[in-house]
């Protein structure tokens, strides 16, 4: 009977001493993830980012809870770790793509290429940008496609990003004959910027000669705008720079070719 009672007594007292472990951890687990989402939002990381470091982390410390008790069972740990690890190396082989958007994911929101709203050019896509996922970000195109691109692709392609900075500039290019006066063409070309109220006056507009072609001089205007108002910008100048040409009588070569009959 003494040692039955004394067995009874070591089973509760191990089972009160679990029991408190498990206590004492969950709050632990609660306070830790508690004080890491107070500190994430503090952060300039994307609230996407913050999910992913919070289960990670969630994960990770349930994992310590779960040695901690079996190790107090007196439950050897060493093989289920020896587990976890070669478990872990498994899935990692198996999901070998999958982790590497993952790894695109985690780089896009922490160095922030882009944003969602943003205009961008990547994997030869352009649109702007509709979310931004672990393993995808969706872009819609102008033509209103929606592209979903694997971030692990978008992580290894050159990025352009239209709207990242504030003003942009238009390049407008066209050709005059050689017969046309060059220098009242420059004049019409920046009297047509000078009328846009979308174009700025600094940087001011800019227009000069680019290359001489077969049967044509081409001039390049370059104005500055704000970026919402790029492609405004854009369209504005290629019908009013057709309209004050033929005004000023100023030619706009068209493609020409001379036949000659041999008899």
């Amino acid at each position: 009977m003494p040692d039955i009672t004394k067995n009874i007594g070591q089973y509760m007292g191990l089972a009160f001493g679990a029991a408190a472990i498990v206590i004492v951890g969950v709050i632990l687990i609660k306070v830790i993830l508690i004080i890491l989402r107070k500190t994430l939002k503090k952060t300039t990381l994307d609230e996407s980012m913050h999910k992913f470091i919070v289960n990670v982390a969630k994960t990770m410390l349930w994992i310590i809870l779960a040695v901690v008790l079996l190790g107090y069972m007196k439950v050897p740990t060493a093989p289920l770790v020896a587990a976890l690890g070669a478990a872990g190396a498994a899935i990692a082989l198996a999901l070998k793509d999958g982790l590497g958007n993952i790894a695109g994911g985690i780089l896009i929101l922490a160095n922030k290429p882009f944003k969602k709203g943003d205009e961008i050019d990547v994997a030869g896509i352009n649109g702007q940008v509709e979310s931004i996922d672990l393993f995808v970000t969706t872009i819609k195109t102008f033509d209103n496609k929606v592209v979903t691109v694997p971030n692990g692709t978008i992580t290894t392609s050159v990025i352009v990003n239209y709207s990242q900075e504030e003003i942009r500039r238009v390049d407008f290019k066209i050709g005059i004959h050689y017969d046309s006066d060059m220098a009242q063409a420059k004049d019409v070309l920046l009297a047509v910027a000078e009328n846009c109220p979308d174009v700025l006056l600094d940087p001011p507009p800019v227009v000069g000669v680019s290359n001489y072609d077969e049967g044509r001089i081409n001039l390049t205007l370059k104005v500055w705008c704000e970026t919402a108002v790029y492609y405004d910008v854009k369209y504005y100048l290629a019908e009013q720079v057709k309209l004050a040409f033929d005004e000023a009588n100023i030619t706009i070569p068209h493609p020409q070719m001379d036949v000659r009959v041999i008899k």
